[in-house]
């Protein structure tokens, strides 16, 4: 369970997010709805610990995530995949997918790498190329398989589906819904429900830094 409430995040004297609360039951798929600039990216990377909160209460589990370091909310299960991919270029795409499992020192790593090669069959072929050698699909689809490192409870998924050719956005689409068999909690963010709205459980929607439905 992932529960959320009144939190405030601000980027240096700009107030992004204003009280937000929100739950997410264990194995539930949510949507997070808004147009650019919502809130959307601050708020996962608020969960993630890149950015400093004002006020306001994160838990997971029973973890207070506020007081956690970003290393240690990967080893409670949390995996984030940004909507820029963030792969390192001079790495192959094994290497970048194994990166976060080699920073949090988890133990079974290569089992890990099986798994996600598993879910997502591409990666294997990919393996052994570069990142910038890849498509923007494709980098997705690698971006999306290191986030399976260390995401087995809770996955962070920003606009997954963004700028990606359609036959390879369909591809995501079916990743991630095979993500809810798997019995993962998944927060997905979209400007609209063009991809997500057969797979979500809950809808949340935000703009300018506020929830304003949850459905």
């Amino acid at each position: 369970m992932l529960r959320i409430d009144k939190l405030n995040v601000a980027i240096q004297s700009v107030q992004i997010l204003r009280d937000v609360s929100l739950e997410l039951p264990t194995g539930t798929m949510a949507g997070l709805i808004g147009r650019n600039g919502a809130g959307k990216t601050t708020l996962m990377r608020s969960i993630m610990g890149l950015l400093k909160t004002r006020s306001g209460t994160v838990d997971f589990n029973g973890a207070d995530l506020i007081a956690a370091p970003t290393h240690a909310r990967t080893r409670l299960g949390i995996g984030y995949m940004p909507e820029d991919r963030r792969l390192i270029p001079d790495l192959t795409i094994e290497e970048n997918v194994l990166v976060p499992a080699w920073a949090a020192a988890v133990p079974d790593a290569q089992a890990r790498l099986e798994k996600a090669y598993q879910m997502i069959p591409e990666l294997r072929q990919f393996a052994p190329r570069k990142g910038l050698q890849l498509s923007g699909g494709q980098q997705k689809l690698a971006a999306l398989g290191r986030a399976l490192m260390c995401g087995t409870k809770l996955l962070l998924l920003d606009e997954p589906f963004e700028g990606v050719a359609p036959a390879l956005a369909q591809r995501l689409v079916e990743v991630v819904a095979d993500l809810k068999q798997e019995g993962m909690s998944v927060i997905l963010s979209e400007s609209d429900l063009q991809h997500s709205e057969r797979m979500v459980d809950k809808i949340i929607v935000i703009d300018r830094g506020s929830i304003i439905s949850i459905k």
